[in-house]
């Protein structure tokens, strides 16, 4: 990895490690959990998900919030913190012995994640890699992109092994002892690196205030669609793709998501290197309709399941570059982390309700009209980063990596 200090790239490692393990933990391992939570409480999986959905929005109210102690306190610390927060809640949740006990636990993960996922990462590189921190933030993705690869087979290899409650202790193990230790470097990485670091002048592609409201609205409602839709793959992609007749080989196919988010990432790295991010964030919203018309047209066919976990894959790894870089090259660097808590709110009210909602649907009308109604969202997604695409068209100075 080719960045200006060994320093930078280790922070990046140690930043990625930490993404895989908080993704892995808080947030896909549950599609693989679900099932024997709701079994053992005895209440339909819809409940479960109506968990989920209700701790995304807790998630997304909290998100101003923690940019705006990234931006005045050092993400580091605000991560470090979030660390023993994700440990803590995810103890609840496996020494939840009811429902309601449970649905606790599950909003003090996400909670937690506000602290220590993508939004606050982005602002720590943002504030620790300066000028860099749009390569930086393509090379994170690049590596936290093996957290769904990682963490599908192996929670569904634990549960072999042990129950869900035991599976969630180890989760918060993981991110006592690993992600805490490496957030607390992180913190006093980020200290030095500000120290030495000469403050850049104001960078964005959008001056008047007025345009700059009304794009910032057109962010942040991309942004959600595109949450919506994978929130509703992402947590049920493996029972989805089962229901849809490809049975134990849609462990397999979902795994390959992870492998397509590196592959495309590292497609814009040699390919695109100085393609706005205004039009990488149009072309990540068009593989997200195009894969779902492939899995609605050929299944149960795994090689028509193949190509929807690859083109999704691509489209959601380039989506989590352009969640980072489309913001600051719009924008700039000041008010990052508040901007991007902004930005998650907006996606997270949405996603929250895309578990229950896609649970609802799948069981009411089944798996294909459910696809397809996600696949006009996306539609509707790829038409509002073309509105800002247009009002934001003029030469940019900033590039994507």
């Amino acid at each position: 990895m080719a960045t200006s200090s060994p320093s930078n790239a280790a922070a990046i490692w140690a930043l990625g490690v930490t993404q895989i393990i908080g993704y892995g933990t808080l947030y896909y391992s549950f599609s693989i959990l679900a099932p024997g939570i709701a079994a053992e409480f005895g209440v339909a999986i819809e409940w479960i998900y109506g968990c989920i959905s209700l701790a995304l929005l807790a998630g997304g109210l909290i998100s101003p919030y923690a940019g705006g102690l990234a931006d005045r306190h050092g993400a580091g610390r605000v991560m470090a913190a979030g660390s023993v927060g994700a440990a803590a809640a995810l103890i609840v949740c496996a020494l939840a012995g009811n429902a309601f006990a449970f649905l606790a636990g599950m909003i003090l993960v996400e909670l937690a994640s506000a602290f220590v996922l993508y939004s606050t990462a982005f602002a720590f590189l943002a504030q620790s890699t300066g000028p860099k921190a749009q390569r930086s933030i393509t090379y994170l993705t690049l590596i936290a992109g093996f957290a769904s690869t990682i963490f599908w087979p192996l929670t569904s290899a634990m549960l072999g092994a042990m129950d869900w409650h035991q599976v969630y202790l180890v989760f918060a193990g993981l991110n006592l002892l690993v992600c805490l230790p490496l957030h607390l470097w992180l913190s006093r990485f980020s200290r030095l690196a500000a120290a030495r670091m000469p403050q850049p002048a104001a960078i964005g592609g959008v001056e008047n205030p007025v345009d700059q409201g009304l794009v910032f609205g057109l962010v942040v409602l991309g942004f959600s669609l595109a949450g919506f839709i994978s929130a509703a793959i992402l947590f049920h992609i493996v029972p989805m793709l089962g229901s849809l007749g490809l049975g134990n080989a849609g462990v397999l196919v979902a795994s390959l998501l992870g492998p397509a988010q590196v592959a495309s990432r590292l497609i814009n790295m040699t390919l695109g290197k100085e393609l706005p991010a205004t039009v990488l964030s149009i072309i990540s919203a068009s593989m997200m309709p195009l894969a779902l018309t492939i899995l609605a047209l050929t299944a149960p066919s795994i090689a028509g399941g193949i190509g929807f976990a690859v083109i999704f894959g691509m489209g959601t790894g380039l989506f989590s570059i352009v969640s980072g870089t489309l913001p600051l090259a719009l924008f700039g660097k000041a008010g990052f982390g508040r901007r991007l808590g902004w930005i998650s709110l907006g996606r997270l009210a949405l996603s929250a309700i895309a578990p229950f909602a896609l649970s609802v649907a799948l069981g009411a009308v089944g798996p294909k009209p459910s696809i397809w109604v996600l696949a006009v969202a996306g539609l509707g997604c790829v038409a509002v980063f073309g509105e800002i695409w247009r009002r934001c068209r003029q030469p940019q100075r900033v590039a994507v990596v």
